[in-house]
């Protein structure tokens, strides 16, 4: 008995430095998301004073006005909605028919090209903005959504999830409904996809938030003002000179408000998913 509460005891004291450290880093991530928001009902004068206020003494709805007065935001969350969506969609496609056939398939330079596949996550996107930069020019994609969308589909980090996700199904179920006459399309649509739903919906989510925040891809494949990403709108308010701090902290928060929410609904797959990738990569 007395052995039993000391290693209760002990579980707790042991419990508690880490439940600390726990709420400390949420803290961390919660306090700017917090302050963002406040200040974004926030007066410009209010804002930038001294001492700071953590909550508004005056709430108001200018900073939004000011937003829509300085840029055409409807429009560039056309934009974002339209690159996202797009992105999602490819990607969706081309990830989980690779990471599938390196999963299901065996063929010759199976692993050579799997560790190319891979190799390519160590290569930063700055290094090779350039040249995709050239061929989206010279195929005639320069400004418009399909150069935004085609070459951000495919993603090694999401074909390697997936490969990951598909490695823990039995390859027995391919096998039984190839002998029932199913395609390989198929069986890849209807038997092995909804297998893996928590791993795509976490693909859908990593791939609609990083194409949503995405600004350095848009503002080099577009020109016009009419082909902007809410990204690249936002920027606007933050110069060398000057800071538009209320329009700055409104523009996040209309930015945050879809991703919080997408986030929202799909968490438990989003952890399922990251969890068994992790697990069976």
């Amino acid at each position: 008995m007395n052995r039993k509460k000391t290693i209760k005891i002990k579980d707790i004291v042991i419990q508690i430095p880490v439940a600390l450290v726990l709420v400390i880093l949420v803290l961390l991530v919660l306090i700017p998301v917090v302050w963002m928001t406040f200040s974004a009902f926030k007066p410009e004068k209010e804002i930038i004073s001294w001492p700071p206020t953590f909550i508004p003494d005056s709430f108001t709805l200018q900073n939004f006005s000011d937003v829509q007065v300085r840029i055409d935001i409807i429009r560039y969350v056309i934009n974002s909605i339209i690159y996202a969506g797009g992105t999602t969609a490819l990607a969706v496609v081309v990830n989980c028919m690779a990471g599938y056939a390196y999963a299901f398939y065996d063929f010759k330079g199976k692993t050579a090209m799997f560790l190319i596949t891979l190799a390519t996550m160590m290569v930063p996107f700055q290094v090779i903005m350039v040249p995709l930069f050239l061929v989206v020019y010279k195929m005639g994609m320069y400004d418009s959504y399909w150069g935004l969308i085609i070459p951000r589909a495919a993603v090694a980090g999401s074909i390697f999830m997936m490969r990951a996700a598909f490695t823990g199904i039995p390859k027995e179920m391919a096998e039984a409904a190839r002998i029932d006459g199913l395609s390989e399309y198929g069986i890849f649509w209807k038997i092995m996809m909804p297998q893996v739903k928590p791993a795509v919906i976490t693909l859908i989510i990593l791939s609609v938030n990083g194409s949503w925040n995405d600004l350095l891809w848009p503002m080099i494949v577009t020109s016009s003002t009419k082909m902007r990403t809410l990204a690249n709108g936002l920027a606007l308010f933050i110069g060398q000179n000057t800071i538009e701090y209320g329009t700055a902290f409104a523009g996040a928060l209309i930015s945050l408000i879809p991703m919080f929410v997408l986030y929202i609904f799909g968490q438990r797959y989003f952890v399922e998913g990251m969890s068994s990738g992790g697990l069976k990569g």
